[in-house]
């Protein structure tokens, strides 16, 4: 008997949701593979079309218009999941994940100059989930509010991705979307996977974090920013103050799926340095973090932190202009998650790496 061929690797590049994108898989033929890297491919851009926040054809644009109006819209099962999801970020970040800031958003995002005070107040009034009617099915906004599900939807697409390929028999591949990473499994011979943390402050990758199975997520400062008088404003938005947020330069989170290590990634970005690497010291999760100078690697990692990357002092905090809101009263709580096999090695020699994200 004819023994059975060894699994190939096939890899396959394109571009969705804004950035560049890679599958990699291991399949016993090209059109095994083709067939399941076009199933996984057509699942992200259906995922683009329909919550890209850039479109103005996309199903969120309409959804937003028919939410606005008396009565609202109900929504499909897909999207309510989603909104729910949002809905208990919210409520464990006592308001600063928040999907209605997408004024904000768009007002930071790719932006050549500061914007001015006024456009910021104009934006806030219109930010805040407890502005939203959300029953599970049931969603109204206020007429002008926009919905950035940015940070919810790329990595949810890298697990439906990743999905597709196992509905289509591939046990052993990665998705990348820009950085957020899904891994099916290890390479034939069981051994790992390794991915690349970039550098927020400078090039190439600092780290290596090996994995098996499982999503990798990472924010950061880095990606689509504004620099003025070296001062460095993200894409990430504080909902109540209405500016970039100031602390960490970039969280990489590993856990059972890429959504969920976006989220806790997102977070800990979210609540500043101290804040937010109290916060990933109890998730459970394997994480490291940057604030620019120093990094922290957290559990299973076998460096101690501090690390000092380069000389220098921590990062002045912005002098934001005089805005303030109400913020919502809410419990914060942590979930924690079963950290799975995962271990986490520092930059030196570790071969290829798959991606550095980011």
């Amino acid at each position: 008997m004819k023994p059975p061929t060894a699994p190939a690797i096939f890899r396959h590049h394109f571009s969705s949701m804004g950035c560049p994108a890679e599958i990699v898989l291991y399949a016993g033929n090209a059109e095994c593979a083709a067939n399941a890297i076009a199933g996984a491919e057509s699942e992200v851009h259906r995922l683009d079309h329909k919550y890209s926040h850039y479109r103005r054809d996309s199903e969120l644009e309409l959804m937003l218009q028919q939410a606005s109006r008396a009565g609202g819209v109900r929504v499909d099962d897909e999207t309510a999941a989603l909104l729910n999801f949002a809905t208990t970020q919210y409520q464990v970040s006592a308001g600063l994940f928040d999907i209605t800031a997408g004024r904000l958003t768009a007002l930071w995002d790719r932006a050549q100059a500061v914007p001015q005070a006024q456009q910021i107040c104009s934006a806030l009034a219109l930010t805040g989930w407890h502005r939203v009617g959300w029953d599970g099915t049931m969603l109204h906004v206020p007429g002008g509010m926009r919905l950035d599900l940015g940070g919810v939807v790329k990595e949810y697409a890298a697990d439906r991705a990743a999905l597709q390929l196992k509905t289509a028999g591939i046990q052993s591949g990665y998705v990348d979307l820009g950085g957020d990473l899904h891994f099916l499994g290890p390479h034939p011979d069981g051994s790992a996977w390794r991915a690349g943390v970039r550098n927020p402050r400078g090039a190439g990758a600092i780290a290596a974090m090996t994995l098996h199975r499982g999503g990798l997520a990472t924010s950061g400062d880095y990606e689509r920013c504004l620099e003025v008088d070296g001062q460095r404003f993200g894409h990430i938005i504080n909902p109540f103050t209405g500016w970039p947020v100031q602390g960490l330069a970039s969280v990489t989170v590993v856990a059972p799926s890429c959504l969920l290590a976006g989220a806790v990634s997102t977070l800990a970005m979210l609540q500043g340095r101290d804040a937010g690497l109290e916060f990933l010291s109890t998730c459970g999760l394997q994480w490291m973090a940057h604030d620019g100078h120093f990094s922290w690697p957290g559990r299973n990692c076998m460096l101690q932190p501090p690390k000092l990357l380069r000389p220098g002092q921590p990062e002045r905090n912005t002098k934001h202009a005089n805005i303030s809101c109400n913020n919502p009263s809410s419990n914060t709580s942590h979930n924690r998650s079963n950290p799975g096999d995962f271990t986490c090695h520092f930059a030196g020699n570790h071969g290829q790496l798959v991606a550095a994200t980011g």
